[in-house]
């Protein structure tokens, strides 16, 4: 760790930076994740600390504690708030185009006294700067972080996610167009306590200025903003998504892109299904009767990762065959593991983080300095009710069999978190185990991404909202008709990837976890580009879910049914469907007609209006044909 004033000068950072850093009492340059482990911890020899910064009420406030653990630090942050992205952290500072909330709007004041008074209080501060680059190679920017070095486990956080250019390898012609400014202290001073970042895409660098010490909106999704934000200015897309190729037991290979809003089920894309102590899967159980149904697979797929959670669609890595190719946007991956609540739940996850070949970073995980930490020991909320949103940053390169050049997809799926659905309690939940989409309404599930049912990831919010286009617009900071079009010409241009619809959670009135895209998962590996006959999928009840499958077998053993398609459930039945398929409906008609702007394609308008107007399967195809 280089601690010396001038070597900062070789990360060539802008003019409002370089005046901080030459102010600061003391400049930590870091050229190694290593480095940055050891400040986040205090240093050599110390095991414990806690980030605190004093008020101006001149009450220190304890924002998070640190400890060194056998294989690596936990952060656990003290307020419960923190423990999870709130949804509506991102104000815009600038005066470029954007939908997103203004500074000036939200806070009633302009933004550059408060930018002001963000770069004194830094100057003032001991600090931690290191380069990086986002997005994949060459494919995104020169970028720096900056923050408080008591608080180093953030750009530590930063670091193993986008990874970090050793001082050696800094090129003379470093010119960062991003720069991150970590600012925690005013959360409690300017923003009542809430998460806050502020995007100012003005002038020749992106700056963002992330007022709150979670990862989640700046250090994970703010980086995502600037990617997304570089794309919409070039003409592509920087998916939300994760990406994998299944090897069935014959050989056969599939790769899959799995989209969705937060909770979705991206990072359980990559795991293989949880199994019973006997070696069955739990297929799922009857709320109502308390029936459970159990299948057996002696062998699931083999999985390769892709990515976990972003990807890049650039036009550089795109190949003439008619499917889209995307690579890994990161160096590391924010893996939640809440479903993870007991020891032996998911063996090879849970021995890559208790024993990895380098250490990690934790966060929500109830951990004591020298002990060991687990990831199914979740800190708890409150006595007895553990927190949703425990996380571990996984380095890619300790991924078994990830893929580290571009692939192309072969099925594009999309996830959604659906509540249980029952006669008396009609929702939603009436998306069966896989659904089969036309391209033109895979697109419209990409513009409403609902965030669904008891969301982990997200403070508390409706129970069904929508996450927008893409299910990336929560970290976009321009216009979402630009997105839109661009996820529209992006489907066009790919027609040889198929579309489907998978739910996690419930089917109807089954508990089924993320049983529904394991068994997907495998289930179309295993017929590879086989295509469906005629007689194997059907139109469902409600368009928007476009066909539903008649039948189903896995290693030659049937699905009933009434997974497959809700309706036939006698615990929901048509009634209680077809209420559920009115709030779809409702849903999707209320967040659709946003888009209905003068720029939106004629094409996008003549889908949305089929929407507005109760189409049919057969309408969305004649507008943009099927899926293959």
């Amino acid at each position: 760790m280089e601690e010396t004033k001038q070597t900062w000068h070789i990360l060539t950072p802008p003019a409002e930076l370089r005046k901080i850093l030459s102010a600061s009492p003391r400049v930590h340059v870091a050229g190694s994740v290593d480095e940055l482990f050891e400040l986040a911890c205090g240093g050599a020899g110390s095991d414990f600390v806690e980030v605190s910064y004093r008020l101006p009420s001149g009450e220190s406030f304890v924002e998070a504690t640190v400890a060194r653990v056998r294989n690596g630090i936990a952060v656990n942050y003290t307020e419960v708030y923190m423990r999870r992205r709130d949804p509506d952290t991102m104000v815009i500072s600038d005066d470029l185009p954007s939908d997103k909330p203004r500074f000036q709007e939200r806070f009633g004041k302009p933004f550059s006294s408060l930018r002001q008074q963000t770069f004194d209080w830094l100057a003032q501060q001991e600090l931690a700067v290191f380069a990086f680059r986002s997005g994949w190679r060459d494919l995104g920017a020169q970028a720096l972080a900056v923050a408080p070095a008591n608080a180093a486990f953030f750009p530590l956080g930063l670091a193993l996610l986008q990874g970090i250019v050793p001082l050696e390898e800094i090129p003379q012609d470093f010119s960062p167009s991003v720069v991150i400014y970590v600012a925690p202290v005013f959360r409690h001073t300017f923003f009542d306590g809430k998460q806050v970042v502020v995007h100012n895409r003005g002038g020749d660098v992106y700056e963002l200025f992330s007022y709150n010490l979670y990862p989640g909106p700046s250090a994970k999704k703010g980086v995502y903003g600037t990617l997304i934000h570089l794309g919409e200015e070039q003409g592509w897309v920087a998916a939300h998504c994760s990406g994998v190729q299944a090897v069935t037991p014959y050989d056969n290979v599939v790769t899959f892109m799995h989209e969705g809003a937060s909770g979705g089920g991206k990072s359980e894309m990559l795991e293989q299904p949880h199994r019973m102590p006997d070696g069955q899967l739990l297929k799922g159980y009857n709320i109502i009767t308390g029936e459970r149904r159990y299948i057996e697979i002696q062998r699931t797929c083999d999985l390769c990762p892709v990515c976990d959670d972003m990807a890049l669609c650039h036009p550089s890595i795109q190949q003439d065959n008619g499917k889209l190719w995307i690579v890994d946007a990161e160096e590391g991956w924010f893996v939640r593991v809440n479903h993870i609540d007991s020891y032996g739940t998911d063996p090879n996850l849970e021995k890559l983080t208790a024993q990895p070949s380098r250490p990690l970073l934790f966060l929500n995980i109830d951990a004591v300095p020298g002990s060991r930490a687990l990831i199914w020991e979740h800190t708890d909320d409150q006595p007895g009710v553990p927190c949703p949103n425990p996380r571990v940053i996984l380095p890619r390169s300790m991924v078994p069999n990830v893929i580290n050049e571009p692939i192309s997809v072969d099925i594009r799926s999309f996830g959604i978190r659906t509540p249980p659905c029952t006669l008396e309690s009609p929702t939603y939940g009436i998306i069966g185990l896989l659904h089969v989409l036309p391209p033109a309404l895979a697109w419209l599930w990409r513009l409403v991404a609902p965030r669904g049912h008891a969301n982990p990831s997200i403070v508390a919010s409706e129970a069904m909202s929508s996450e927008g286009v893409g299910s990336y617009w929560p970290f976009a900071s321009g216009r979402q008709v630009r997105q839109a079009n661009l996820l529209l010409e992006q489907i066009q241009q790919t027609p040889h990837t198929r579309h489907v619809l998978v739910p996690n959670q419930y089917v109807g009135a089954w508990h089924m976890g993320f049983m529904p895209q394991w068994l997907t998962r495998d289930y179309l590996a295993r017929r590879g580009s086989a295509k469906f006959k005629g007689d194997q999928i059907v139109p469902a009840r409600c368009s928007l879910l476009g066909y539903a499958l008649s039948s189903m077998r896995i290693e030659g053993v049937r699905v009933a049914h009434w997974f497959l398609e809700v309706n036939t459930q006698p615990e929901v039945g048509n009634e209680g469907y077809d209420k559920g398929a009115a709030i779809l409906r409702e849903f999707f008609c209320k967040h659709l007609v946003s888009f209905l702007e003068p720029d939106l394609s004629d094409l996008g308008r003549m889908i949305i209006e089929c929407c507005l107007q109760d189409g049919t399967v057969s309408d969305y195809e004649q507008l943009l044909g099927k899926s293959e």
